[in-house]
């Protein structure tokens, strides 16, 4: 007992790299002598998985049910920042793109057999679907969408109809809900251990190199949208040194959500560390959820850097017309990529379309996406999560810079 107290006492950061390394060593040394190692990555993110769609209802019912001033205002601002970062991203990708072309190997590729969107209008209509979607489904499926819509419904209708008591026992449960998440999250180095493990082990390190040069250009976009677009954005809103919240973010929420490759996954992590930073609970109990489903600003980067790369493997000369309109359509189509079975890599094929590309190419485009998806997909997912902390910080910092305070992280 005083072992596991001692260990709390270490910070959460420390903990995860500390699992990390045990991880890449376990795999590197012991191999698959220790194959076990992977069941605690699995039962870590079953449990965030878990624990998320319980804890979005809850808390967004509870927020609106308390109706606090404000929120209301922030949440707007917040969906406006998201728009802006993903369409800054997109115009990123396509930027780099056009300066550091890549061509693409598809010919031996064979792309797993998924059902990808014909255009955007049906990934509007499978959001507009899931916002009607049976509310126990939802909560079943992790239908956030569907989720998000009921519990403000029940939350506006619990607003004007409840009594303070069961405005209470609403509370208790959100708190009750919110102290299950700390623990699990207290169990997020064993689950490190076990997801950088298993990727190891499954992927390797050399199954890589063949597309070194589209990872390296993948990863960078998304390093520079997190460590200069997302800080620009930042100062311009809160007029203060924006990276004291840009690297907490990066170290609180984009580790976690780097493994899990999960943005459900990590709605427990930023609810946590949004009440560490003293933001409006009223305010990121809603829009925590609401960015994990429409905030996605590396779906967007991804979108934008493989279709590009589709083209320029054919041929076709991109203008600049042409590449706005792509901007807008990887913008528009990563922010329904969370309602689609396969997220932004199955929106390829309809920016692809843009170009006239058939989805015979375009579908092997996706094939070369899910071989690097161990490293695509869990960048995209912590710049996506990271982007969700520094909007609503750089939201309160603001507010507090309005009223002659500091935000302080």
């Amino acid at each position: 007992m005083n072992i596991w107290k001692s260990w709390n006492k270490i910070s959460l950061v420390k903990r995860i790299l500390i699992g990390l390394v045990i991880g890449i060593m376990l795999a590197l040394t012991l191999g698959e002598h220790v194959a076990f190692i992977t069941i605690f990555g699995n039962l870590f993110v079953g449990a965030l998985k878990a624990i998320a769609p319980i804890l979005v209802f809850i808390l967004v019912m509870a927020a609106i049910c308390k109706q606090k001033g404000g929120r209301q205002n922030s949440l707007k601002a917040f969906i406006m920042l998201s728009f802006i970062g993903m369409l800054s991203a997109a115009i990123l990708g396509i930027t780099v793109s056009f300066i550091f072309p890549t061509t693409l190997e598809l010919n031996n590729i064979t792309a797993e057999e998924v059902s990808a969107p014909r255009g955007i209008t049906e990934v509007l209509l499978n959001i507009l679907m899931n916002l009607v979607d049976n509310p126990v489904n939802a909560l079943a499926r992790a239908n956030y969408i569907g989720i998000l819509a009921w519990s403000v419904l029940f939350g506006i209708t619990l607003q004007k109809v409840a009594s303070d008591n069961t405005k209470e026992v609403i509370a208790n449960f959100s708190d009750s809900v919110t102290s299950v998440v700390r623990f699990v999250i207290d169990l997020a180095p064993i689950g490190i251990m076990g997801l950088v493990y298993s990727s190891i082990m499954e992927s390797g390190l050399e199954v890589l190199l063949g597309y070194g040069r589209l990872i390296i250009i993948l990863v960078s976009t998304m390093l520079f949208a997190a460590l200069v677009m997302n800080p620009l954005i930042s100062f311009i809103v809160m007029r203060q040194n924006p990276y004291p919240l840009v690297l907490r973010a990066l170290k609180e929420s984009g580790i976690t959500a780097f493994f899990t490759r999960s943005s459900a996954a990590n709605i427990p992590v930023n609810m946590a560390l949004s009440e560490k930073l003293k933001l409006n609970k009223d305010t990121y109990s809603v829009a925590i959820p609401l960015g994990a489903t429409i905030n996605m600003a590396g779906a967007a980067i991804t979108i934008s850097v493989l279709s590009m790369a589709a083209a320029h493997t054919l041929g076709i000369t991109v203008d600049f017309p042409t590449a706005l309109i792509l901007s807008v359509l990887a913008t528009l189509s990563a922010t329904g990529a969370s309602g689609v079975a396969g997220g932004s890599l199955l929106l390829i094929p309809l920016a692809c379309s843009l170009f006239g590309i058939p989805d015979s190419i375009s579908m092997q485009v996706v094939g070369v996406g899910f071989i690097i998806g161990v490293v695509q997909d869990s960048c995209e997912t912590a710049l996506n999560s990271h982007s969700d902390i520094v909007y609503l910080g750089s939201l309160e910092g603001r507010r507090l810079r309005k009223e002659g305070k500091k935000f302080r992280v």
